[in-house]
């Protein structure tokens, strides 16, 4: 292999390992903001709080995110844990079809949208 070739598994595990990363540092800061404004509260055991609703889809995450919502900015992280394994498929979908493998570019690409259909649903 020369320096100009694209070595597929290096990237991949580079994607997984910055994906990891930044989100545990994105779930870290929002723990310790969340803790800075709540950590002196007594928590109420009595009564079960799912999380806010304007935190159950993607977009108001991030939109409350932007505000600097601590859980939001826990969520935040949450949703770059999730898609660090999508971006590693699509990944792989252009890295295989790079190496012309057109089985596993067929294979990648299923299991690509098998993931985005069952996230979108």
């Amino acid at each position: 292999m020369t320096k100009t070739e694209i070595n597929v598994d290096d990237i991949v595990s580079s994607i997984l390992r910055t994906g990891v990363i930044v989100s545990a540092l994105i779930v870290a800061a929002g723990g310790i903001w969340y803790l800075a404004q709540h950590g002196a509260q007594l928590p109420a055991y009595a009564r079960f709080a799912s999380e806010p609703s304007d935190l159950l889809s993607p977009r108001e995450t991030l939109r409350e995110a932007e505000h600097f919502d601590s859980q939001a900015i826990i969520m935040a992280g949450l949703l770059v844990l999730i898609a660090t394994p999508i971006l590693r498929v699509a990944f792989l979908v252009f890295g295989f079809a790079l190496e012309k493998d057109w089985t596993f570019v067929g294979v990648a690409a299923l299991v690509l949208s098998v993931l985005l259909f069952s996230i979108g649903h």
